[in-house]
């Protein structure tokens, strides 16, 4: 692996199995340019309810989804928005992802947000508020381009591949922010 090579972590937030996210995410992963590695999490299904209460006995699929972001350079979430915001499923996991306070293996994980509806706004309510949440944890959200794809089921084939041209576009300079970013970070450490 080059120093400019990167593993990406992808998390979908949506539990259906036909999901046009998933479709998203596993179409950037197809399209990742040479280098970038995109590893798609099953995991969030498998998170109970955040409840302080079970925290001295942390939930497996908790334990390893935390144990592969902290392997990872970046993350990357494709998301639906429901009810023009985060999808509770989503939420859920990021509570549990974000301990310990101060600590957590999202603090300085840089991140990509992607994601389409059947709506006309795409997903720009949900990525707005998981914005806002990533200033809590720390973690640098990547500026742009925004991929927030309305009418889904016009931007897949039949096959299920992704066939917008922009947002495929989209998805390469995304993914070279992230590397870029990566590769500064990694800089910066060196320097110390």
């Amino acid at each position: 692996m080059s120093t400019a090579d990167i593993t990406v972590y992808g998390i979908v937030g949506s539990l259906r199995k036909g999901s046009w996210n998933r479709l998203l995410l596993e179409s950037a992963a197809r399209l990742a340019p040479g280098g970038v590695t995109v590893t798609i999490s099953d995991l969030i299904g498998q998170f109970p309810l955040f409840n302080e209460d079970l925290l001295a006995q942390e939930p497996a699929a908790v334990t390893q989804m935390r144990r592969e972001i902290a392997a990872a350079d970046a993350l990357l979430i494709a998301t639906p928005e429901y009810n023009g915001g985060v999808p509770g499923v989503l939420k859920n996991a990021f509570d549990w992802i974000s301990l310990p306070l101060g600590a957590s293996v999202l603090q300085g994980k840089p991140v990509a947000l992607i994601g389409t509806s059947p709506g006309r706004l795409g997903t720009a309510r949900c990525q707005f508020e998981l914005r806002n949440m990533f200033v809590f944890s720390q973690s640098p959200v990547m500026p742009g381009p925004e991929v927030v794809m309305p009418f889904a089921h016009e931007c897949f084939d039949e096959t299920g591949h992704l066939k917008d041209p922009v947002a495929t576009e989209r998805l390469g300079v995304l993914f070279e922010k992230l590397r870029a970013h990566v590769a500064a970070t990694r800089t910066e450490v060196a320097a110390r």
